[in-house]
């Protein structure tokens, strides 16, 4: 304790993105919490992203009205926009992988009230050429703080071995929802050696961002072939409009 009350002396705590000094370790200060877009209404059941008026526990928005999703329910931690667009981009392109611990309580705290017991909790996955160039997937860092989290409260497993990805597929920035869903088509399958562990099973998948969803919904799939009784999803953030 003597030792840590020095450290803290010594290296007092920033806030993780801004040089502002601040109290608690791994968190924001006063002006970067209030630029960074908490989901803090009532979310669409389905992909977390806030809906606006009187919305209820099972409403859905607009997009997940039009478009069936695979899974069964959705929660995000925060709009990406502002300050949680950078937040997501040092996490995934910035080597911040100290920003992984505090997104993961974050996501966390948002996605509570769908976990349930005996719950697999599992990462969207890289293709091994991309995980070589980046030298980590960030959903699988997202995910072992998310289940860390978790498990002070629920019986989870993490899985960051569930899905892998078959075949690689180009960036999918600036595609529309058609094109994504036809890149990604086929590319993710369950490990064989984790077949039986999902039977009958529900799975929590984690990812960074949730744009279309077409990532996610092969990840569903993929899920629900093989054998999982349902499959929710939670991200960190979620795009305001998938059009």
């Amino acid at each position: 304790m003597r030792m840590e009350r020095l450290a803290k002396l010594i290296y007092p705590a920033q806030c993780l993105t801004c040089d502002e000094m601040i109290e608690v370790e791994r968190g924001l200060c006063p002006t970067c919490w209030r630029d960074t877009p908490f989901i803090v209404d009532h979310p669409c059941d389905c992909c977390g992203r806030p809906l606006i008026g009187d919305a209820r526990c099972g409403d859905l928005c607009d997009d997940c009205h039009s478009k069936p999703r695979g899974w069964q329910r959705g929660r995000a931690a925060m709009l990406y926009a502002d300050n949680a667009r950078r937040i997501v981009l040092g996490l995934k392109h910035g080597d911040r992988t100290d920003l992984a611990r505090p997104a993961g309580r974050w996501l966390a705290d948002a996605a509570r009230d769908i976990a349930t017991e005996d719950m697999i909790v599992a990462p969207v996955p890289l293709h091994w050429f991309r995980l070589m160039r980046r030298r980590y997937n960030q959903s699988a860092l997202l995910s072992q703080w998310f289940a860390r989290e978790l498990a002070q409260v629920f019986a989870v497993e993490h899985m960051p071995d569930l899905l892998k990805r078959v075949s690689a597929t180009s960036s999918l920035d600036g595609m529309n929802v058609e094109q994504r869903r036809d890149t990604v088509a086929g590319t993710i399958k369950v490990h064989g050696r984790r077949a039986q562990s999902i039977q009958g099973r529900t799975v929590l998948l984690v990812d960074d961002v949730m744009t279309t969803g077409a990532t996610l919904e092969q990840c569903t799939q993929a899920c629900l072939l093989a054998g999982a009784k349902t499959v929710n999803i939670a991200t960190l953030a979620r795009v305001a409009s998938e059009r």
